[in-house]
């Protein structure tokens, strides 16, 4: 069994963000802007990548979608970020519809497709617990019976945090919230041409069976000035971390309070 997570980062799709933009020039000047492109290297750095990294079950691929027009700084930052992670793997694509984009990443990733993959997508300021690829796989083999005449089945974890980074730390909020994309994955048969790219993850419980599990606090979901999903995500409750909340934050994450604190504190890094 494949189990395969993508990631968009900063990728000039035609369509896919609620943004509009009258050209692809005018969305990259978008995208690259460098104080945009500090925000999301930011959290990406002290979200994404340390919960990626730190996974249970090293056994997936972590796909990373960018342009093939991403500044070579960006892409020169980005590499030098995950080249110490085997399971990442940064894929330039040049500009598409976005859920084109991320499905031919997927497919050209299976292969010839002859095992079950189990997918899912991970916003590029978003985090999942270091049990997560585990757990995914936990729950397929647990669910084979049940699932035998299924074409797909979607897994999902709808417990987890409203989280905002700054350079005094991290303030969080415990949430519990259907179809999140943070929270799912869906499993597909062998030679399936759809890819998890083929839904809205807030629509899935209408094309497939779902199986879920309120229990594990599963992932983190970042609030910043340049979320695409904007007023549709505004979490109200935010408080600072307890020690209690660093310690837990650390083990179930590997996300590190001191490091948010450091990376927000430094200075730009050039983009030339």
């Amino acid at each position: 069994m494949r189990v395969i997570g993508i990631c968009r980062f900063s990728y000039p799709a035609q369509g896919g963000f609620k943004r509009m933009h009258d050209s692809i020039e005018d969305r990259e000047a978008y995208l690259y802007d460098p104080a945009r492109m500090e925000l999301r290297f930011r959290h990406f750095e002290c979200l994404t990548l340390p919960s990626i990294a730190a996974q249970q079950n090293p056994d997936f691929t972590f796909l990373i979608v960018v342009g093939e027009s991403l500044p070579k700084p960006y892409r020169d930052r980005l590499h030098d970020l995950t080249a110490a992670v085997p399971q990442i793997r940064v894929v330039a694509k040049p500009p598409m519809r976005h859920r084109s984009a991320m499905q031919l990443a997927i497919k050209e990733e299976l292969g010839e497709n002859e095992d079950e993959s189990i997918q899912f997508r991970l916003d590029d300021d978003d985090a999942v617990a270091v049990g997560f690829t585990r757990s995914l796989r936990w729950s397929a083999k647990a669910s084979r019976t049940m699932r035998k005449k299924w074409r797909t089945v979607a897994f999902e974890y709808n417990r987890g945090y409203s989280v905002a980074l700054s350079d005094q730390g991290i303030t969080a909020e415990e949430v519990q919230t259907p179809f999140w994309a943070c929270g799912l994955a869906v499993l597909f048969r062998p030679n399936d041409p759809r890819t998890v790219m083929n839904y809205g993850h807030h629509k899935l419980h209408l094309d497939m069976p779902m199986i879920s599990n309120p229990t594990p606090k599963m992932y983190l979901r970042s609030k910043h000035d340049d979320n695409d999903s904007g007023a549709n995500f505004a979490p109200r409750s935010l408080q600072p971390l307890t020690d209690t909340d660093r310690t837990f934050f650390k083990r179930q994450f590997n996300v590190d309070e001191d490091q948010v604190k450091a990376v927000f504190s430094a200075p730009p890094v050039p983009a030339d």
